[in-house]
């Protein structure tokens, strides 16, 4: 049986081990990886581009590493094969637990548990919460739901398909590591340059599946091309921009504006400034949306991995 299709019995079977019971529990190994990455930190950190290069290249590329290691080693067990890709793609992807954050939080709003919402929301996402009022709030969790599609689900599948279970491996690291010295504080704004700068390179492919995937599936795909195409350039994110205007075309809300990210304002592009607001109940279609990409994003993927065989030489494929 061919490594493509060993591969997509393998990302199928672990998309839904996450759709069946969500992100594991104990000893999840992206977690295992920031422990490790925040060693190399404590070990490598100067307030220097290059440092920080290097902590990205020994972090992504132990990782990376590793997995080919384990991947090659299975290889001659197709069902090994499968089950090594079917455990990484169950641990790289978060699509179940982003739907059940996001729902437990629209679940309080709609109660109009207001407080209960803003002690929950910074496990989804990093706004300052309390100057939120409940539609700010779902607001947040709409655009949370739209990046998190591709950054938790949709990039890993795409670098899946293109190099098996170290191409998973890889992605995840990617945006953990950028997660955790990826951002402009004072102490990682040179440090963790390369960091951010790799991530909005890994981020790229996702990003624009995701968006082309949600006009194709959501309520109104005329909208989210014509809110894609005018605003996404306009937003601080390469990434999130295409993401998140087409999240806000095919619900035809108004996303962006005004947030506040630790105690820093900042002043964001709005993104299809002819929508409505964002009201309590866009919690739960974007959740439904963001499903179905998952499930379309599987399905091309797998497709392109399958179809890519033709163009490739004989035994190039991972």
């Amino acid at each position: 049986m061919g490594a493509d299709r060993l591969f997509a019995y393998g990302a199928a079977v672990g998309l839904l081990g996450d759709h069946l019971f969500g992100d594991p529990r104990r000893g999840h190994p992206v977690a295992a990886f920031g422990r490790a990455a925040g060693a190399v930190e404590r070990v490598l950190w100067r307030d220097h581009r290059g440092w920080g290069a290097l902590h990205t290249a020994v972090c992504v590329g132990g990782a990376v590493s590793l997995a080919a290691l384990t991947a090659s080693a299975v290889r001659p067990s197709p069902a090994a094969s499968v089950a090594l890709t079917a455990a990484t793609t169950w641990a790289v992807v978060g699509g179940t637990s982003l739907a059940r954050e996001a729902r437990t939080i629209g679940r309080a709003l709609e109660a109009g548990d207001v407080e209960a919402a803003r002690a929950r929301l910074p496990h989804l996402c990093g706004r300052d919460p309390q100057a939120l009022d409940a539609d700010g709030i779902a607001r947040a969790v709409v655009e949370s739901v739209a990046e998190n599609t591709s950054d938790a689900v949709v990039g890993a599948l795409v670098w899946g398909a293109v190099g098996g279970v170290p191409g998973l491996v890889g992605f995840r690291a990617v945006n953990t590591l950028d997660a955790m010295v990826g951002h402009t504080s004072p102490r990682y704004r040179r440090y963790g340059w390369a960091s951010a700068r790799l991530d909005d390179l890994a981020g790229w492919p996702g990003a624009r599946l995701t968006a082309a995937l949600a006009a194709a599936s959501g309520p109104d795909p005329r909208g989210a091309a014509r809110v894609w195409r005018a605003d996404a350039a306009e937003h601080p994110s390469p990434n999130a921009g295409p993401v998140e205007a087409s999240f806000a075309g095919a619900l035809g809300v108004r996303l962006g504006g005004t947030l506040s990210y630790g105690g820093r304002v900042e002043h964001r592009p709005v993104l299809n400034g002819g929508g409505r607001a964002v009201r309590v109940d866009d919690v739960e279609r974007a959740v439904r949306l963001s499903r179905r990409v998952t499930t379309l994003a599987l399905g091309v993927t797998v497709a392109g991995r399958l179809l890519g065989r033709r163009f490739l030489p004989k035994g190039r494929t991972s």
